[in-house]
C-alpha cells in the first residue's frame, strides 16, 4: 500500500480563515483575503468555529491523493464515502498479470493456509491470462479475477469529508486495510499542514466517548459517560 499527497488547496489557513471572516464580517471576502493575519490568529478562529459544530468552512479546502497497492475489497469500501471524487485504474483497459493483497489473516491461520491461498491466486491469473489468449475480451475475462487484484486510484476529498471519514475509518472496528489506508492518509496531511491535519483523529477522540455497541476500551461508551454525568 503507498498513499502520496499530489496537491491541496494553496494557502488553505487562508481560505477558511476567509469563509469563517465572511460569514460574520460587512467586509467582502476579497478584502478580508487581503487583510493581514497572523497564523496563530487564523487557527484560533478556526480552532472556535470548529469547536462550536460549524465545519462547513472546511469544505473550501481539498486534497488530492495517488492512492496504490489496495485491494479491490478495499476500493469497493471507499467509494461507499460519496462525497469525494475516484478516478481508478480499469480492469478493462489495463491487462494483467495482476497484483494482489494478501490479508496478514491467511498467513497467519498457518504456513498451509498461506500457500494454498497463493496458489488459487496464482491459478486464476493463469486462468485469466488464458482466456484473454483465447479471444475472450478483457471486460469477459476480468470477470474471474478476485477481490484481492490490487488497484491503483486518485482520490480527492475536502477537509470536512477527510475528517467525517478518518473518524470512522481508523476506529478498531473498521476493517484492516481500510483502517491502514486511512491512517496513512492521515499522516501525509499530517505533515504537509500540521494544523490542519490535527484535525484528522479517531471519531472516539473528538467525540471524547465511543459511539460503537462496543468500546475497545479507549474511550467509554456513550451511555455510560451519560450515565456518570446523571449521577453528578
Amino acid at each position: 500500500m503507498h498513499v502520496e499527497l499530489l496537491s491541496y488547496t494553496p494557502d488553505p489557513l487562508r481560505l477558511l480563515y476567509t469563509a469563517a471572516r465572511t460569514c460574520y464580517s460587512a467586509g467582502r471576502p476579497a478584502e478580508l483575503w487581503a487583510e493581514t493575519a497572523s497564523a496563530a490568529a487564523m487557527q484560533r478562529l478556526i480552532e472556535h468555529i470548529v469547536a462550536s459544530g460549524h465545519h462547513s468552512i472546511l469544505e473550501h479546502a481539498y486534497f488530492n491523493f495517488a492512492l496504490g497497492g489496495i485491494s479491490r475489497s478495499c476500493s469497493h469500501q471507499l467509494v461507499r464515502h460519496r462525497l469525494a471524487s475516484y478516478s481508478q485504474q480499469s480492469q478493462r483497459y489495463v491487462e494483467g498479470p495482476f497484483d494482489y493483497v494478501t490479508p496478514p489473516s491467511w498467513e497467519g491461520a498457518g504456513e498451509a493456509w498461506g500457500r494454498r491461498y497463493h496458489r488459487v491466486m496464482g491459478e486464476l491469473n493463469d486462468l485469466y491470462r488464458e482466456a484473454l489468449a483465447a479471444g475472450i475480451p478483457a471486460e469477459d475475462a476480468r470477470f474471474v479475477l478476485p477481490n484481492a487484484c490490487s488497484t491503483q486510484l486518485v482520490m480527492s476529498m475536502n477537509l470536512r469529508q477527510l475528517v467525517h471519514t478518518v473518524g470512522l475509518r481508523t476506529c478498531t472496528r473498521a476493517q484492516w486495510e481500510i483502517r491502514r489506508l486511512f491512517e496513512q492518509v492521515a499522516a501525509v496531511v499530517r505533515q504537509a499542514e500540521p494544523f490542519l491535519g490535527a484535525f484528522l483523529v479517531t471519531k472516539c477522540e473528538r467525540l471524547g466517548y465511543c459511539d460503537e455497541r462496543e468500546s475497545c476500551g479507549r474511550y467509554p461508551l456513550r451511555a455510560d459517560v451519560l450515565d456518570q454525568e446523571e449521577r453528578k
